[in-house]
């Protein structure tokens, strides 16, 4: 496969990195390769590389390939799920290490760590990284991973990577973070300090609400990341050529859409900051965010999640899930459609979420009419 050069601009590189004129027939856009064998030279031998499509397939290495390119890394592999994804990097430690992860994350992959990996021999620790002493004080020698979501989901606290990096690689353990709400176009964890990107390609990467899939991007083709691999080629949940072909389509215009997504929601921040019946907006882009300053320094936009606190409790912030006529009341994020919902009916029993909290994704629609969708749903 080509290996393009590094030093296009992203916008180029999404367009280009990993996809390649089709040799056979011309076609500017890949082929969809949706067999599960290839066929054996007489000598026995596979000159192309390809066995048997759980362990690679030419739309999933362009996937992987364009992946790596647009996040600086030396290595990608693909899944059917951000979930799988995430465990499958969370079981390349032993059991006795120990995970040591941000209190306030995705709740799938706290359920992953409790429910699963630890009654397998992982320990997680939960820590408020906003508080450097406090994971100071969590360390132990067993710690190997630290895991980092920032933005956080839904409550959008913001991490300092590099001295969370720095911290850890000090202390000989490895930094993850899951990069699915900024995307490489709004933030570059490699490039701060961590050895490894989590996303769920389904959200912003893919685009279009319309497939599943997650992938690790590693700095380094080092032994955790070779257990990364063997566990995907041998367990095998990974995505489909069509799936692959979809998420490489919809990163295309990313860069583009992350702008937008971007503008969009700075316009609805500012609007539901001074609207009467919302007495929280946590959005890193608003100036009064805990975690601005950082997320100025780390994000070169500010994204398009936030949540909302509604005034008057739960029910009030049901009432305006019901109302809104626009914005689909719907889970997941990063599709061109606005959604919102009620995060807490969402997370569970071990959720940690306000009661009051709405979590909004904005689209791309004009942000006028999100806007006064949501002036008619809060009254």
């Amino acid at each position: 496969m080509t290996k393009h050069p590094t030093n296009f601009a992203l916008e180029t590189l999404a367009i280009h990195a990993g996809k390649q004129v089709d040799p056979t027939t011309g076609a500017v856009v890949p082929p969809i390769h949706l067999t599960t064998t290839f066929e054996r030279k007489p000598d026995g031998s596979y000159p192309d590389g390809y066995v048997y499509t759980r362990a690679d397939n030419p739309n999933r290495r362009a996937l992987e390939e364009c992946l790596r390119v647009l996040e600086g890394g030396a290595a990608c592999a693909a899944f059917s799920s951000g979930s799988a994804a995430a465990a499958a990097l969370l079981r390349s430690f032993a059991p006795g290490d120990t995970v040591l992860v941000c209190s306030d994350l995705y709740h799938g992959v706290r359920y992953i760590l409790l429910n699963i990996l630890q009654p397998w021999g992982l320990k997680p620790v939960f820590v408020d990284m906003t508080d450097l002493e406090a994971v100071e004080q969590a360390w132990t020698d067993s710690v190997k991973l630290l895991w980092l979501e920032t933005p956080t989901n839904p409550m959008l606290n913001i991490y300092d990577i590099c001295t969370l990096a720095d911290m850890a690689h000090a202390k000989g353990a490895q930094v993850a973070v899951d990069g699915t709400w900024t995307t490489p176009v709004v933030q570059r964890p490699l490039e701060l300090g961590a050895d490894f990107v989590m996303h769920a390609t389904t959200k912003y990467l893919a685009g279009h609400s319309d497939v599943l899939g997650g992938a690790i991007i590693a700095k380094a083709e080092d032994e955790t990341f070779e257990k990364v691999r063997y566990i995907q080629q041998l367990e095998g949940a990974v995505p489909s050529p069509f799936d692959c072909f979809l998420v490489s389509r919809g990163i295309s215009t990313l860069p583009y859409r992350m702008r937008a997504h971007s503008e969009n929601a700075m316009k609805v921040a500012r609007f539901l900051n001074e609207h009467p019946n919302v007495h929280t907006v946590h959005y890193p882009g608003l100036e009064q965010h805990p975690g601005h300053e950082i997320a100025k320094q780390q994000m070169s936009m500010m994204g398009g999640m936030m949540s909302i606190q509604v005034s008057g409790g739960a029910d009030a912030a049901r009432n305006v899930m019901n109302r809104v006529k626009l914005f689909h009341r719907a889970t997941s994020l990063g599709g061109v459609e606005s959604l919102l919902e009620h995060r807490r009916s969402v997370e569970g029993d071990l959720s940690t979420t306000p009661d009051d909290l709405l979590r909004v994704s904005i689209g791309l629609e004009h942000p006028d009419d999100l806007i006064n969708d949501l002036v008619q749903a809060l009254g």
